[in-house]
């Protein structure tokens, strides 16, 4: 019950989806119904003449007897069959053009949307308790509520136009047949227009209406989101598990590229950077490695194992930490203080192999002002 209670959070683009296969989209029938009547009001202002023209040739035919056809028993059946094939004709014209004006309303209303799981037998709705539920449920309840007001607002509209209009209807007894019948038909056409424009306001406010409580209908709950996370990207500890794996192939490549560099720089235990320049190959020195604390200490124990130098200067090692990329160039800033640490290596390195005297104690590495992430913190100093 608290789960069913909890629909906070929006519908994702996974749920959206399968509840447009399930058929599931908003749709306004107000704005079909706006579309329906627009539609006969635009035909019957378009066609207006011909149509005024075929009722009075049509009631001219009805009102014309003759011997003949007083005499045939089967005149009257065949007149009634013919003005009823008449009248089907241009039911079916209009309806074929209502068709699409209410098909592009729903296109319009909640976009272009086929399912054939809409159209498949579902044996729970022939349960007459559950059929009885939906007929008593919020939404149902709100729909015969909104056809009640939209009824009572047609029937207002009507009620008033008649009113106002009541005394042309009996005026149009004493006119002559066509005239009478041109009245009526602007009369019909104004009648129908006031009924299109509460069908608007009455549309206008039921497309987002409809919108707001399909997304409504939508909404997830946390446990329910949760399970689709599941679903469609795995669990969270699976994930976990496989980001730490991935961190762990990830060091070992890096460590494996230590026992190549020239000099590891370090803070002394927090921060470890390996740094490799080949001159005929590289314009500047390249990060091969960099950790933080126990990576760090995994760098340094992997350069001492492979007789890499390892110099403490915690500045730069905390420059080179925060400023430099992995397999890329020292940043420019930082090229006077790698030299001056790669100079000490390489006389050091020929003061073992015989070629040179020892080289003096390496002193402590200036850094350009704002490149020390801790500097004048309490570990600048370490």
């Amino acid at each position: 019950m608290a789960d069913t209670q909890d629909r906070r959070l929006p519908a994702s683009e996974r749920k959206l989806r399968k509840a447009r296969a399930q058929g599931q989209i908003a749709r306004s029938r107000d704005l079909a119904h706006f579309a329906a009547v627009g539609t006969v009001l635009g035909l019957l202002i378009a066609f207006a003449p011909r149509l005024l023209q075929a009722l009075q040739q049509s009631l001219a035919a009805g009102l014309r007897f003759d011997a003949a056809a007083l005499a045939d028993p089967l005149a009257m059946p065949g007149r009634l069959a013919q003005g009823l094939a008449a009248a089907f004709g241009v039911v079916l014209v209009l309806g074929a053009v209502m068709l699409p004006a209410a098909l592009a309303a729903g296109v319009a209303a909640g976009g272009w949307n086929f399912s054939w799981q809409a159209l498949a037998p579902k044996p729970e709705k022939l349960d007459p308790f559950a059929g009885i539920g939906r007929l008593v449920s919020g939404r149902q309840v709100g729909e015969a509520l909104k056809a009640c007001a939209l009824a009572l607002i047609v029937g207002v509209v009507g009620a008033l136009f008649l009113r106002a209009r009541l005394d042309d209807f009996a005026a149009t007894l004493g006119l002559p047949l066509p005239l009478a019948l041109g009245r009526l038909g602007q009369a019909l056409a104004d009648g129908l227009l006031w009924l299109l424009l509460a069908l608007a306001a009455f549309a206008a406010l039921d497309v987002p209406l409809q919108r707001h409580l399909h997304a409504k209908r939508l909404r997830m709950s946390t446990q329910e989101y949760k399970q689709e996370q599941r679903e469609t990207e795995g669990s969270p500890e699976l994930k976990q598990r496989q980001r730490a794996r991935m961190r762990e192939l990830a060091t070992r490549r890096m460590l494996a590229a230590v026992p190549k560099a020239d000099l590891v720089v370090m803070n002394p235990t927090h921060y470890a950077v390996a740094l490799r320049y080949d001159e005929s190959r590289m314009s500047a020195p390249t990060v091969v490695a960099k950790g933080a604390d126990l990576v760090a200490l995994r760098i340094r124990d992997t350069a001492q194992g492979a007789k890499v130098p390892v110099l403490q200067s915690p500045p730069l090692a905390r420059a080179l930490y925060a400023h430099a990329e992995l397999d890329r160039p020292v940043p420019q800033a930082l090229f006077t203080a790698v030299a001056q640490v790669l100079a000490h290596v390489y006389a050091l390195r020929a003061h073992l192999a015989g070629q040179g005297a020892a080289p003096a104690p390496l002193a402590a590495v200036a850094v350009p002002p704002g490149l020390d992430p801790d500097a004048g913190s309490g570990e600048a100093g370490a």
